[in-house]
């Protein structure tokens, strides 16, 4: 995210705080009936009990309509919430009655901790997230718990907090870009519903408050250009997981600058430090340390880059465990002839017979998807001086060998952003062999929000939702 998206930000929150606090909170829920609310398809699916709106049964969903025909279109909507384990729920604003069927206008804050699909799958639509468009991979808060929702429209951009904290900040952008089935999800005017998913989940609605705030004169300049937020927001619409995980902080990079591009760009981040022989890290002292002064925001990982070949001879497993995941490369290894070699530095590198190089090469590349890591990243990466070579040297049958250990050993595949690997063939070939594919950009520096090169691979070899890996989801330490 660039410097002056940061000051644009800065200064539209502030002023829209300035006239947030002039406007008057009206309450929508007397706590006793449903009076100003009307229920379409099943009514019975919700009640009042102990104070609170209970949403349980067949799909449903609650539409005020307060004295007649409420409408709103600048407004802060505030509520508690309870979310029962495995529940899921929403509330959609800007929308309008419907007799049935999910609400086809306006847009969803979605409610959802724990919710199992019912073909297993934990699914990347938390709570926090606004459905299809910026999915939260986790939920900032847990089951059975009451927590504070609030959803702010201004103008053109919608944001979600969670307990108060900022979890998405999106603008939507003139002409936003939407599949045939979501062409309604955009910003109008229209009221708001509660949903009731199904007769196993229970959500609880309670101090139901709106605030109707004062039209902006000017809609608010999106933060990223149209291409890459129809780019991204398809991929949620379909369900992916959209994360960087691997993103060091480089070019003065915070972790807070991090969130704040996760909730601009909808792209969660994995913060990665760095440990090896010679590196400014290299003790479980000193990764413990790391740990314990980091502030993990709310939907950014922690990862620990294993370097070389040594970690594991100075990494303890209960170190190992504090961080979401571990990942290494085969870009630091040790030759037949004893010497040690880091492929991206030339004068380090001994190529001599190309074939023979590329054996040692894939050999090592085999014992090190044996080490206790999670996913393997910047692969099939050449030196310089066989760079031009590279499809003549990863032939099918050294390719086949690195699927094979990676299926053996259940470790993830990174899909490079900055070094644009591995090609689609060894892509194709993973995701026939069930190896689970992440993305990673490797930034050089303190710009995030590029993953273009991943996106052009789901898109060119016909990869799904099922077929990316997120830490706790899948892999070699679970």
């Amino acid at each position: 995210m660039s410097r002056l998206a940061l000051q644009v930000v800065t200064i539209a929150l502030v002023a829209a705080s300035g006239r947030a606090a002039d406007a008057k909170w009206t309450s929508m829920f007397d706590g006793r009936t449903l009076s100003g609310w009307r229920a379409a398809e099943h009514p019975a699916s919700f009640a009042v009990a102990d104070g609170a709106i209970r949403a349980r049964g067949p799909r449903a969903h609650l539409f005020y309509v307060g004295d007649g025909d409420a409408s709103f279109s600048d407004f802060e909507l505030r509520l508690e919430v309870n979310s029962r384990a495995g529940a899921n729920s929403g509330i959609y604003f800007h929308t309008r009655w419907q007799e049935a069927g999910w609400p086809d206008r306006g847009y969803e804050a979605q409610i959802d901790n724990t919710h199992v699909a019912e073909d297993g799958r934990a699914g990347p639509i938390r709570t926090g997230s606004l459905y299809g468009v910026r999915n939260l991979v986790r939920s900032p808060v847990s089951d059975d718990t009451w927590f504070t929702y609030l959803i702010r429209v201004e103008a053109n951009r919608i944001q979600l907090r969670v307990d108060g904290t900022l979890v998405v900040d999106y603008v939507e952008p003139e002409n936003p870009a939407r599949s045939d089935g979501h062409r309604g999800r955009r910003l109008s005017a229209g009221t708001f519903a509660l949903q009731s998913h199904d007769p196993d989940s229970e959500v609880r609605f309670r101090s139901i408050e709106v605030r109707e705030l004062p039209a902006r004169a000017a809609r608010f300049p999106p933060p990223y250009d149209p291409e890459l937020d129809a780019r991204i927001t398809a991929l949620h619409e379909r369900g992916f997981p959209v994360a960087d995980l691997h993103v060091h902080l480089n070019g003065g990079l915070t972790t807070e600058q991090a969130e704040e591009a996760s909730r601009l760009y909808g792209i969660s981040h994995g913060i990665a430090v760095n440990c090896g022989l010679n590196f400014p890290i290299d003790s479980d002292e000193e990764l413990n340390a790391f740990v314990d002064a980091y502030r993990q925001p709310l939907q950014t990982y922690l990862g620990l880059q294993a370097e070389g070949r040594e970690w594991t001879g100075f990494v303890a497993s209960e170190t190992r465990e504090r961080f979401d995941y571990v990942f290494t490369d085969a870009m630091t290894w040790t030759d037949d002839g004893g010497h040690r070699m880091r492929l991206w530095i030339p004068e380090e590198v001994r190529v001599g017979d190309p074939e023979a190089f590329m054996e040692q090469l894939v050999s090592r590349i085999e014992g090190i998807l044996r080490e206790p890591i999670d996913v393997y990243v910047n692969p099939t990466y050449l030196p310089e001086q066989l760079a031009d070579r590279y499809d003549a040297l990863w032939t099918s049958e050294r390719a086949d060998r690195v699927i094979r250990a990676l299926a053996a050993s259940g470790v993830a595949l990174e899909i490079s952003d900055s070094l644009r690997l591995p090609k689609p063939d060894f892509i194709r070939k993973a995701r026939a062999a069930g190896i689970p594919l992440t993305c990673g950009t490797n930034n050089r520096g303190r710009e995030l929000g590029h993953i273009g090169y991943c996106i052009e691979m789901i898109e060119e070899c016909g990869l799904t939702p099922e077929d990316m890996w997120l830490p706790g989801k899948r892999g070699a330490r679970e």
